[in-house]
Order: C-alpha cells, then structure tokens, then sequence
C-alpha cells in the first residue's frame, strides 16, 4: 500500500511516499523513516502525528493513499498568544 509521511517546519516542507505492507500502522509508517534526513533527528516516539489533520495513536492502521503527518510542539500556547495581541493592541 502507498502511503505518505509529512513533516513541516516553517521555512520547508519535508514528504516521503512509502509502501508499506497491507494493515500498516502508523508506527510502522514511522519506523520506516527514522533514518532519513530530516526525520532521524526527531524523536519519532514522543512526537504527535495525525491522518489528514486528524490526531491519532500510534497503532492506528492506515489506508492506502493516507498521508501521516508529524506534528510539531507549538510555541506559544494560541490562548497565551491572543492575550500578547490583544496587550499589544491595548485591549
């Protein structure tokens, strides 16, 4: 089954297309790419991952044509983040 795996990081896009075995799971989707660049510098096994924007756990089984992504840790809390603009705006 093709699959792809998404990464993003804010100046490029990272995506590797793989095929996998029928009854894949996402962690297999996630073993299969721990050694390649930029990938093998994550920790493939605390990050939150998805399905088309969908959080999901590790052993969710994927389908053909799902795209895996990798999520990354936010910066600011967007809560925290609404409340420096509205400071900034002088609300």
């Amino acid at each position: 089954m093709h699959i792809e795996v998404i990464y993003a990081l804010p100046t490029a896009q990272h995506s590797v297309h793989l095929e996998l075995e029928d009854a894949a799971t996402v962690a297999d989707a996630l073993n299969a790419i721990d050694r390649i660049v930029p990938f093998r510098n994550l920790d493939l096994e605390a990050v939150a991952v998805g399905v088309f924007g969908r959080p999901v756990v590790r052993e969710q089984i994927l389908r053909p044509g799902d795209r895996v992504e990798i999520y990354r840790s936010l910066v600011v809390d967007p809560k925290e983040a609404r409340r420096q603009r509205a400071a900034r705006s002088g609300r």
